[in-house]
Formats: C-alpha cells, sequence, structure tokens
C-alpha cells in the first residue's frame, strides 16, 4: 500500500512539473511586433526573420475584422496568395490567437485581397530546448520571482503542497 501512495504522489509531482515547465515555455508572439500590426503595407517577412518561433508558443494577430482576415494555408497558397482551400480560418473578431503546436513552417494569409498588399507571413517553429533552470531572484514581498516572471510565494507553495499531500493521503 504504502508503494502505490509513494507512486501516487510521485505521479502528481511529475504532472506538476511538466505544468511548471508548459507554462514556462510559451510566449504571446505580436505578429509584425505590435498590437495591430496584421494590416498591409507591414514587412511581415522582416519581421519573422528577426524572431525565433519555437512550440507552444502563441501568435496574436490584431487587426480590423470588418477588413481582414487570418487564413492558416498551405506552402503553394501562401506563395500565390490563394485563399481557398485554406487549412484553418482563424478569425475570430480581430484580437485572435493560434497555437504553434508542431515543429514545422505554418503560413498565413490574410484573404479579400489583402494577401497582395503584403499581409502573409511564413513562420518557422522549432523546437524548444531546455535552458538551465533561472536562480530565483528575492522579491520584497518575502516570494521570489523567477525568470519568466511568475512571483512563487511561500504561503501559496504550502497551501498547494498541503492540498495535494491531502488529496494523495487521504
Amino acid at each position: 500500500m504504502e508503494d502505490l501512495r509513494l507512486s501516487k504522489s510521485m505521479w502528481v509531482m511529475v504532472m506538476m512539473m511538466v505544468i511548471v515547465v508548459k507554462l514556462g515555455k510559451s510566449e504571446l508572439i505580436y505578429v509584425g511586433g505590435g498590437k495591430a500590426s496584421w494590416k498591409p503595407n507591414v514587412n511581415l517577412t522582416e519581421w519573422a526573420s528577426h524572431e525565433q518561433f519555437y512550440v507552444g508558443d502563441w501568435l496574436y494577430f490584431g487587426f480590423d475584422v470588418d477588413m481582414y482576415n487570418v487564413l492558416e494555408v498551405n506552402k503553394t497558397s501562401y506563395e500565390n496568395c490563394i485563399e481557398t482551400g485554406f487549412i484553418k480560418n482563424i478569425t475570430k473578431g480581430g484580437r485572435d490567437v493560434f497555437l504553434l503546436e508542431e515543429a514545422m513552417p505554418y503560413y498565413f494569409i490574410s484573404g479579400r485581397g489583402s494577401c497582395w498588399s503584403g499581409m502573409k507571413v511564413a513562420i518557422s517553429v522549432e523546437n524548444a530546448t531546455a535552458p538551465p533552470a533561472p536562480a530565483p531572484v528575492q522579491h520584497k514581498s518575502g516570494g521570489s520571482v523567477l525568470d519568466n516572471g511568475i512571483l512563487v510565494r511561500p504561503t501559496l507553495v504550502l497551501l498547494v503542497s498541503t492540498l495535494v499531500w491531502s488529496i494523495i493521503f487521504k
């Protein structure tokens, strides 16, 4: 019975670590560099060439939904601004996000003729490499701030640990 409890607690700890790692690695990237940069005459190819994209990152497309849209397409459709037969229409309301789920090239265009004005971007996504763990920085509240800006308060850690302990060893 004790082995079962130990394996249960190890499983919960592994899951908590996976969640922390997932939260720490994803990033919200504003396509074009600004909150409303999905528009004509923005050099998105130049912008993308200076960015690095990793699995788990989110792309943010900000635009006027009455004038533009965002379509995920294949390479041929990207190169020729073909908006029919798209992979996915990610347009919801002009402040739309897209999760980069695989290490592969992604292609996005705007339909309604806007692709011909430069509203398209190709993004190459890589698998993230695990960086060395950052040292926590002491915060004035008594908690620690990790490199990704998350404040870890000792009270919160104790509360979560107590909750997990009570669930495992009921």
